[in-house]
């Protein structure tokens, strides 16, 4: 591809120059802002689910990681992958392109491949996390549905890392706030059979997170090919190249290890709580759910500092691009950290938004209480890892997940062999998202991204 080396070279952008949290708030706002509408969507399907049955709960709690998994690495990695490498291109719009393209083959394979994945797997692995009886069948049932739509999520995610690649947060942000109202009135209709739509319970409710995301997906392409976007898609006259492929994967392929790890903890303890019996593992989903919805307010901030970090990386400005990095772990450890503190003190505020079950109500309580005290670490950790993104240098922050996997794995056999009470999970909860956001600081502080001025 060296024939599009110094074409379409661009103007020197403003999140290079300006000053740092102004342009980092301003970026990061619209994503909080259509995130926090995601959040809704979570609140208000867990709120059908719960209105299903206590079954239904237990069998999301199965399932949900496995769509969150799907939804971290086609966003948050891969798409951290394909946002970076945009963002160090832009000053050669015609290879940002280029890339642009091929990270939509690569996002319609991996759509394909998860499809195939849980639709042969997802049975096995369900019953391997502890489902039985008519939570496993409510298990099943949800994630074929969901997985069976697994490209249109992908692409859809893919879609949205290229315009946050060029550093346009309104427009990505606006499309995943008009979605997730689509989404909540479409599977809150179908899953409960709101006026003459019929009553589909789990499966409506995958329905409507599919439709959303398609609709979406097909408003992201118009405005990439036809709208006014900063950067035009196009197939004509774009070939193949490996070393473009390698150019996201090296960032998004080895991105992809981290939430592979966050989900293997929480399957852990989903097979540890399991053994608590239906009202506990119901209970967790409850708890776990709040946890997993903290990734995109980190996701939100992080993704506002890739391009940010990215540009400053392709400026030949290290120094910058790692204020850059502090700066938004501070802010997102901050936030995430005042959500932990609230729900700590005050459990019932969320898991009272889902059941009335009183043994489903004590075990959530029992979660956040104590698992809320970690929630800053974590929020700190998460944004670095998504800021190293940016610099193209991941590797740190994949082993600090690796470390908090350890931490979870190990505690959890001596939880096991020991015969604890529920409460001894959350407390590993906790020590492992201390280790995480430990490890993950400690890891980017010791790596070089480059040169220290422009």
């Amino acid at each position: 591809m060296n024939d599009l080396k110094g074409a379409g070279r661009s103007q020197p952008s403003h999140l290079v120059t300006g000053p740092i949290l102004p342009t980092l708030v301003a970026l990061a706002a619209p994503n909080v802002l259509a995130l926090g509408v995601l959040s809704l969507v979570a609140i208000a399907e867990t709120s059908y689910i719960g209105l299903i049955g206590t079954e239904a709960l237990a069998a999301m709690a199965l399932v949900f990681p496995m769509i969150m998994l799907t939804q971290m690495m086609s966003s948050g990695a891969m798409g951290g992958g394909v946002s970076s490498a945009i963002s160090r291109a832009l000053g050669d719009t015609v290879r940002a392109r280029v890339l642009a393209m091929h990270a939509l083959v690569i996002g319609s394979g991996a759509g394909l491949a998860f499809s195939a994945i849980f639709l042969t797997g997802g049975a096995g692995l369900y019953a391997l996390l502890g489902g039985t009886g008519g939570v496993l069948v409510e298990a099943i049932g949800y994630s074929a549905a969901f997985f069976s739509g697994a490209l249109s999520i992908w692409l859809y995610n893919t879609l949205h890392s290229i315009v946050r690649g060029t550093g346009n947060m309104r427009i990505s942000s606006a499309v995943m706030i008009c979605g997730g109202l689509a989404q909540i009135a479409i599977g809150g209709g179908l899953s409960l059979g709101l006026g003459p739509l019929p009553q589909m319970g789990l499966v409506g409710v995958a329905i409507g997170q599919l439709a959303a995301s398609g609709l979406g997906a097909l408003f992201l392409l118009w405005y990439l090919t036809r709208g006014p976007s900063r950067l035009k898609l196009g197939f004509a006259g774009v070939s193949l190249d490996r070393a473009l492929f390698v150019d996201i994967l090296k960032v998004g392929a080895l991105a992809c290890l981290s939430p592979l790890q966050s989900i293997i903890v929480v399957l852990i303890l989903a097979r540890l709580v399991a053994s608590y019996g239906t009202h506990a593992l119901a209970g967790f989903g409850i708890g776990i759910r709040l946890e997993l919805l903290l990734v995109p307010i980190a996701f939100a901030i992080g993704v506002a500092c890739v391009p940010m970090v990215g540009m400053a990386i392709g400026a030949g400005n290290s120094i910058r691009a790692r204020r850059v990095a502090w700066t938004g772990a501070g802010l997102s450890g901050s936030l995430i950290g005042v959500i932990g503190v609230v729900f700590s003190l005050w459990p019932q505020l969320w898991a009272g938004l889902f059941t009335e079950a009183g043994p489903v109500m004590m075990a959530a309580e029992d979660y956040l209480q104590i698992a809320g005290v970690g929630f800053p670490a974590y929020g700190f950790g998460l944004c670095l890892y998504f800021a190293s993104q940016g610099s193209g240098k991941i590797l740190g922050p994949v082993l600090a997940g690796s470390v908090r996997l350890v931490v979870v794995g190990l505690g959890g056999l001596v939880v096991l062999a020991t015969d604890q009470p529920f409460t001894m999970l959350a407390m590993l909860v906790a020590a492992g998202m201390f280790a995480y956001g430990a490890a993950t600081a400690l890891f980017v502080w010791m790596t070089r991204w480059g040169p220290a001025k422009p």
